[in-house]
C-alpha cells in the first residue's frame, strides 16, 4: 500500500510539472503574442537593388516630373505597366489601365490609374487594395520637380509586392494601385473608388505608400489606427531597431498635423473602408526640385518597405 502511495505521488508530481511547464510555456506564448516580436521579411522576398534602381529611373529627369497628362506622366504610366508584366502580375480589368478625365482648377486633364491583380487563395472575392500614386508636379520655371520620395518611394513598393507575393500568395484578393492625379486632388483614387460600383463592398482595406523613402528621425508613420484601433497591436507587434521606428500617430488626437485626408486613402475611408497610410514627416525637399534620388535613405527605406509588408501579413489573416 506505501508503494501504490509513493507511485501514485510521483506520478502525480511528474503530472504537476509538465502542467507547470505549459503554463509558463503558455504565459510566455501571451507575453510575446502582445511584446515585439522579432519577425523579417526573408532577404530573397524582394530585391533590394530593384527596389532602389526603378526610384532611381522613376525619379529622373527623363520622367520630366511625372504631372499628369503630360509626356513624362505618360512615360511613367509605361514604366509602370511594364513593372507588372515582368513580375507577371494579372490586369483587374482588361487592360492595366483605367482612364478617366477630370478639371482642376479650370484645366482638363486625361489621366490613367494603372491596377493590377494577384487572386487570393482564401477570400479570392475580397480585395485588399495596396496603392500608391505615381503621378508628381512636373516642371515650374524650367526646374524638374524629380519627386524620388514623392513617390516614386511608393511606387517601387508596389512591384516589391509584386514579388513577394510570387512567393507568398495573399489570402485575400489584393489590387496594386498606381493612382494618377493625386497631386491635383486625390483624382485617382477617387475615381477608383466611385467607379466600383457595387463592388465597392469588396474591398476591405486600403494600405497607401506615399514618401516613404527618407527620414531623419528613422521614423515611418502608420496613419489609421487612432481610426481603427483594432489596428493597434499589429503595429505595436513591428520591432524598432536605430535604423527604423514605426510609429502611430498623425490622425486623430493632439496633432497638429492630420494626414486622414492628406493622401489616396481619403476616399476609401469616406466610403467607410478601413485603412493604414504610410508616410514620412515633411522634409526639406517636400516638393522641391531637390526631391532626388541621390537624397533618399536606402536603409531606412528597405526597413520600410520590410515593416510594410509584415503589417500586410498581419492585416491578411484577419477577418475582414
Amino acid at each position: 500500500m506505501l508503494g501504490f502511495f509513493l507511485l501514485a505521488l510521483v506520478s502525480n508530481y511528474k503530472m504537476m510539472s509538465r502542467l507547470f511547464v505549459l503554463l509558463i510555456a503558455s504565459c510566455s506564448f501571451c507575453f510575446l503574442s502582445f511584446g515585439q516580436v522579432d519577425e523579417s521579411i526573408p532577404l530573397d522576398v524582394f530585391s533590394k537593388e530593384a527596389l532602389l534602381k526603378n526610384v532611381e529611373n522613376l525619379s529622373s529627369d527623363a520622367f520630366e516630373g511625372r504631372k499628369t497628362g503630360t509626356r513624362g506622366g505618360q512615360r511613367a504610366r509605361k514604366y509602370v505597366i511594364n513593372e507588372f508584366t515582368k513580375r507577371q502580375v494579372q490586369a483587374f480589368f482588361k487592360s492595366y489601365v483605367q482612364p478617366f478625365s477630370f478639371t482642376y482648377n479650370d484645366q482638363f486633364y486625361e489621366a490613367s490609374n494603372v491596377l493590377g491583380y494577384i487572386k487570393g487563395a482564401k477570400f479570392p472575392d475580397k480585395f485588399i487594395v495596396i496603392s500608391a500614386h505615381y503621378d508628381h508636379v512636373g516642371i515650374k520655371n524650367g526646374a524638374i520637380y524629380n519627386g524620388a520620395d514623392d513617390n516614386a518611394s511608393g511606387v517601387s513598393a508596389l512591384f516589391a509586392f509584386a514579388e513577394y507575393f510570387k512567393k507568398y500568395p495573399p489570402n485575400y484578393s489584393v489590387i496594386l494601385a498606381a493612382f494618377d492625379g493625386e497631386e491635383l486632388g486625390l483624382q485617382g483614387s477617387k475615381y477608383f473608388v466611385n467607379s466600383l460600383g457595387f463592388k465597392l463592398k469588396k474591398v476591405v482595406f486600403n494600405i497607401n505608400m506615399d514618401m516613404i523613402s527618407r527620414s531623419d528621425k528613422n521614423e515611418l508613420y502608420a496613419v489609421g489606427s487612432g481610426h481603427f484601433p483594432y489596428l493597434k497591436p499589429i503595429i505595436n507587434q513591428i520591432k524598432h531597431t536605430n535604423n527604423f521606428k514605426l510609429s502611430m500617430g498623425h490622425d486623430i488626437g493632439d496633432w497638429k498635423d492630420d494626414w486622414t485626408y492628406a493622401s489616396d486613402h481619403a476616399p476609401f475611408y469616406k466610403k467607410g473602408i478601413p485603412f493604414l497610410y504610410f508616410g514620412v514627416e515633411d522634409h526639406l525637399d517636400y516638393h522641391e526640385p531637390t526631391d532626388d534620388f541621390q537624397n533618399i535613405q536606402p536603409e531606412f527605406y528597405t526597413e520600410a518597405v520590410k515593416a510594410i509588408m509584415l503589417v500586410f501579413q498581419k492585416i491578411d489573416e484577419l477577418s475582414l
